[in-house]
């Protein structure tokens, strides 16, 4: 049979054994591409994160992802330390995270991201020293109230949305990673968003698309520097995400809830570079890769118009 294939192949013309080759090799391509799909995110097996150090550090972790990636990492075996800037908030999550998981040690740390950082990443600092930081989990973030354009933002949301993302992230990160250095282990997770890599463009979200880009390649070129040193840098990239902040109050197939989100996330850690955990975003990345720019942008532009138009009409009826 092998043989008989060939022959006809021979006898082919050239042009057609240059078509069927390209197909060839797409085919194998693409069967290769969806084996490996298959394997991360059913098949392989998680890290065992105790073995980056016992502790993990989150930051806003009283609300949303980060709340639901500590009890993720507590279940793990991890003791926390918590940062984020409402007291009673992180001791409520304490008090949880200690009721559910006996065992696990809880620190918390204030520290108002919109504030003055340079004070509250000292108290990081002191809070950290002498303990194994395993894995650091770079969560807090702020988003605009609704979608805008960007001369409709006011100077102090401009200057959060860039202090929060940006420079709170990179700053915790100059904290934490000496030890893990010192220690030549750990992990550093950084969550990024689908409005600054999945989508070619997020109109009306334009700051906020733009610090989460910033994030994507933070992480790329730290992934590149201390890979040889021990240490995994990863920027998860979640798409809408049933939270507070993305105004989605129930969960579905291809909107997961926080706790949905932080299992598979936990799953990924130490493993790509890029990755976006929740295996049915995927899906929705292959399409928004597969259509062009402008239908998608186009697509988007309408989306957020909506969002906006809504906002404003909430903001009219509070002032009357």
């Amino acid at each position: 049979m092998d043989c008989c294939i060939i022959s006809k192949l021979k006898s082919e013309p050239l042009w057609f054994l240059l078509l069927f080759s390209l197909g060839l090799i797409t085919i194998v391509r693409f069967t290769l591409t969806f084996l490996n799909w298959v394997y991360v995110n059913f098949l392989r097996q998680p890290k065992n994160l105790k073995k980056y150090g016992s502790w993990a550090l989150v930051t806003g972790p009283t609300d949303g992802i980060g709340k639901s990636f500590a009890f993720e990492l507590a279940r793990k075996g991890l003791n926390l330390i918590l940062v984020g800037r409402n007291p009673d908030k992180l001791k409520d999550v304490s008090d949880s995270v200690i009721a559910k998981f006996g065992k696990t040690e809880v620190k918390t740390v204030v520290v108002d991201f919109t504030g003055d950082l340079d004070e509250g990443v000292d108290r990081i600092r002191e809070a950290i020293e002498g303990l194994d930081i395993g894995v650091l989990v770079n969560n807090v973030g702020i988003s605009y109230p609704y979608a805008r354009f960007f001369h409709e933002l006011d100077e102090e949301l401009l200057k959060n949305l860039i202090k929060v993302n940006v420079v709170g992230t990179t700053k915790v990160t100059h904290a934490v990673l000496p030890g893990m250095l010192k220690r030549k282990k750990g992990a550093i997770v950084n969550i990024g968003s689908g409005a600054a890599i999945v989508i070619p463009s997020d109109p009306l979200y334009a700051v906020y698309a733009a610090t989460k880009a910033y994030i994507d390649q933070f992480s790329r070129c730290l992934y590149v520097e201390y890979k040889k040193s021990g240490i995994d840098v990863q920027c998860q990239v979640p798409l809408y995400v049933a939270t507070k902040m993305a105004s989605i109050k129930r969960s579905s197939f291809f909107v997961p809830s926080t706790d949905g989100y932080a299992k598979a996330g936990v799953k990924w850690i130490g493993y790509e570079p890029r990755c976006t955990p929740y295996w049915p975003h995927t899906l929705l990345w292959a399409v928004a890769c597969s259509l062009p720019e402008y239908v998608v942008d186009t697509w988007r532009l309408g989306f957020c118009m909506g969002i906006r138009k809504r906002g404003q009409l909430k903001d009219s009826r509070k002032q009357e």
